[in-house]
């Protein structure tokens, strides 16, 4: 509301003869007990009134009734002017803006944005809490193209490593030449048996050291079959070509796997960095180091840095065997990334389990000298948990990402056919309905909690239809879309020419304008969430609209064709958000 701020401006220079800028004003949305629209808090305007708030509130609400023909009336409630807008001003706000196509679309921004998520090791298929990853990566990243800004979407994959080679290790000795063919699993499935294979096997043995009589640290150290991993690490470092041909095979048939989940998922890359490929630079960053004395070596050759100066700890740059670490990588990558793409912002979606490692990784990068280090952020997120407890995956119980897709869509069918929701419909069209029900809930879920709060996602209540739900939303859009496909049948002229309103059409057009703020603020706090919370309050504001107001059966022709267009404004918003949530929204349900 820019003419408020104008006004308020003018209001105060009027009246006290004092300079403000926007910024000095705070206006907010006029809480739902007391009558208005917009309220300019006062409290901080005293200070150039000299005078207490409900004076100042007085004085700056008949300015700005006298002045501005978009008000209609004020009241002051203690330190808060609550302003309500003419029916007139609101009528020409919904006919000027809110009805474009365009309507909460901005200009592009001469800034690039880099968004790293998903990250998966290939030594295991994707699950609950890669899907929290991708999900949130992905929707940030399309909230902040919708902001204008110009955004590259990056997969860093961790393909090599120690655990890596415990799953190559395990297929050599337990494998007998299996193939995702021949096993009939899908690649990243197949290898994730092995790496549990490998974990079973490791525990085992270090049972039976400690049996005959070794310390619990010397158990683990001496089990031959981490030995061998170790020593298959170090071969893979130094070109192996064995090694690498095993593992040139075993992670293709990760990505495989990988892929289908994606697509099944709805998220997409636009680019794919390699650890196998950044490490050998991260090698080249700590020489660097070394040479400028960021980092120093001990007695067994291993590369450290003291950050205890910066509140943190000794932190392990290099292994002593030459064997690169996760903070080797993870520098190398962000040399790279910023080579690639000189990128005003990097983000990097990660669980707060790592909150630790990357105010480590962005502390060794600007002590390296390198200023871009200065638009490095870590988009940090809580844990999902599942009613039955939290997730583990080493010991094989982890919550599998596609048999959870495969469940959301089952128990999309399995509600929607008792609510006889898919009369009419064709098989192959009751199928696409199913999933984008039951793919809408599982992504609505996770994504209307902010990033940073763990969750707990419960499969049955992410699917309700009268609930804070995805698929309530779904519905309503579908209401939506059958009243403008009968007013279409009856040829209904959606030309309107309108006196007043009433105070529910009052508040969806407001709604509605709040689309672009909320696009806005999800961008700068990095929040999906800000979006979701957005389009189920516009649906369930939607709904009272649709119960209270008659639409088709309005008996003013102007009123109707009014509430029509006011639905059709309803149900592209709703698609927009959704879309920017990675949700479809069907035309029928």
């Amino acid at each position: 509301m820019n003419f408020i701020l104008r006004g308020t401006i003018a209001a105060v220079k009027a009246l006290y003869n004092v300079e403000i800028s926007e910024e000095s004003i705070n206006l907010q949305e006029t809480r739902k007990e007391f009558e208005g629209d917009v309220t300019v808090v006062v409290f901080p305007l005293t200070k150039v009134s000299k005078k207490n708030p409900e004076q100042t509130g007085q004085e700056l609400g008949a300015y700005l009734q006298e002045s501005l023909m978009e008000i209609k009336s004020y009241n002051v409630v203690k330190g808060f002017l609550n302003l309500a807008l003419t029916d007139a001003y609101l009528i020409t706000l919904f006919k000027s803006t809110i009805q474009r196509s365009d309507f909460g679309s901005f200009d592009a921004i001469n800034e690039k944005v880099v968004v790293e998520y998903s990250s998966p090791n290939t030594n295991k298929p994707l699950h609950l809490g890669h899907v929290r990853n991708n999900l949130l990566g992905y929707s940030v990243s399309k909230i902040l193209e919708a902001s204008g800004y110009d955004v590259v979407k990056c997969n860093l994959i961790n393909d090599r490593g120690i655990h890596i080679c415990k799953s190559m290790l395990a297929w050599l000795k337990f494998g007998n030449g299996a193939t995702p063919e021949s096993a009939g699993l899908k690649g990243d499935k197949l290898v994730g048996d092995y790496y549990v294979a490998f974990d079973k096997e490791y525990k085992k043995q270090v049972e039976e050291l400690r049996a005959l009589g070794k310390s619990d640290e010397e158990a683990k150290r001496d089990a031959p079959i981490i030995k061998e991993a170790q020593n298959m690490l170090q071969r893979w470092e130094a070109g192996d070509e064995e090694v690498i041909s095993l593992w040139k095979t075993m992670n293709g048939w990760v990505y495989e796997g990988f892929d289908k989940t994606y697509r099944k998922l709805g998220v997409s890359f636009d680019k794919y960095y390699y650890e196998s490929d950044t490490y050998l630079l991260g090698k080249d960053l700590i020489e660097e180091g070394l040479s400028k004395g960021v980092f120093y070596k001990k007695e067994d050759n291993s590369v450290w840095i003291d950050l205890r100066e910066e509140g943190l700890d000794e932190k392990l740059v290099l292994r002593g065997d030459g064997t690169s670490v996760y903070i080797t990588q993870d520098l190398g990558t962000a040399q790279l990334k910023h080579d690639e793409f000189k990128a005003n912002k990097s983000i990097y979606v990660v669980g707060n389990e790592q909150d630790y490692h990357f105010k480590v990784l962005f502390l060794i990068l600007k002590k390296l000298g390198k200023n871009w280090a200065d638009g490095a952020f870590h988009l940090s997120y809580g844990m999902v948990d599942l009613p039955s407890g939290k997730m583990k995956s080493r010991e094989g119980t982890v919550v599998d990402a596609d048999d959870l897709m495969v469940e959301m869509i089952d128990t999309a069918r399995k509600r929607t056919e008792e609510l006889g929701k898919v009369e009419g419909f064709s098989a192959q069209e009751k199928e696409s309905l199913f999933e984008m029900i039951g793919m809408g809930a599982l992504k609505y879920f996770l994504l209307k909690v902010e990033p940073k709060k763990r969750l707990l996602f419960d499969p049955s209540e992410s699917i309700d239809f009268q609930g804070h739900t995805g698929p309530f939303i779904q519905y309503t859009h579908a209401r939506i879309c059958s009243v403008l496909t009968r007013a279409n049948s009856e040829q209904t002229d959606l030309t309107y020419h309108l006196e007043g309103l009433t105070n529910t059409e009052r508040e969806l057009i407001l709604s509605l304008n709040k689309y672009p703020d909320a696009v806005l603020l999800a961008a700068s706090d990095y929040s999906p969430s800000v979006i979701a919370n957005y389009v189920y309050d516009l649906a369930k504001l939607y709904n009272k609209f649709y119960h209270e107001e008659p639409i088709l059966k309005a008996e003013d022709r102007n009123i109707r064709s009014f509430r029509l267009a006011l639905s059709g404004a309803t149900a592209s918003i709703i698609r927009k958000s959704m879309n920017l949530l990675g949700i479809h929204v069907p035309e029928r349900m």
